[in-house]
């Protein structure tokens, strides 16, 4: 268990650094919908420095929220970004994950994702990982695992906008078979 969530965790890393480089660019021009946030939200991080932020390891405390582990990295201004995000525009349940998995299945005909909404889309996956792995009941282990699926579906789906045939899913492929171990 310990090795599929480590996995699963470097593997929404590896998008983040992919589709970030790819939506700078892909979706480069879109307003982002962040103006009711304060002003350091607005803007996503460097790849770079989300990176070293996520590689640094996160952990889910009692009450639910996510915290960086490394308390130097924490308190640096990207750092603070990420626990603002984390905080506030990460769901911390199950409902609020399957929300957003909703929203975001209502835009997929649109256009691509803003970046700030691409952003929240990758958190939104990797805080599915983390609550899996300390979920105790097989009901909701399941539950955790098929967002997280559906939640990289549609980053596929959003990355694929303009260049996969149209009206064709992207798939996981073989990596949607680690998950089947989950009921």
């Amino acid at each position: 268990m310990a090795v599929t969530l480590q996995f699963l965790a470097c593997l929404v890393v590896a998008i983040c650094l992919l589709s970030v480089v790819s939506t700078t660019q892909h979706h480069a021009g879109q307003p982002m919908d962040s103006t009711s946030v304060g002003g350091g939200l607005q803007e996503p991080e460097v790849p770079e420095v989300m990176f070293e932020l996520l590689w640094a390891g996160l952990e889910l405390d009692v009450m639910g929220q996510l915290h960086i582990q490394d308390e130097e990295l924490a308190s640096t201004h990207p750092g603070r970004r990420l626990r603002l995000l984390l905080q506030h525009h990460v769901p911390s349940d199950l409902e609020g994950a399957e929300q957003r998995l909703q929203q975001l299945q209502d835009q997929r005909k649109g256009p691509p994702l803003s970046t700030w909404d691409f952003e929240h889309l990758l958190l939104t996956a990797l805080s599915c990982i983390y609550r899996l792995h300390a979920a105790s009941e097989a009901e909701e282990r399941g539950r955790w695992a098929q967002v997280f699926t559906l939640l990289a579906q549609e980053t596929l789906w959003d990355l694929c906008k303009g260049f996969c045939p149209q009206d064709q899913p992207p798939s996981l492929g073989p990596w949607a078979s680690i998950l089947d171990s989950f009921p």
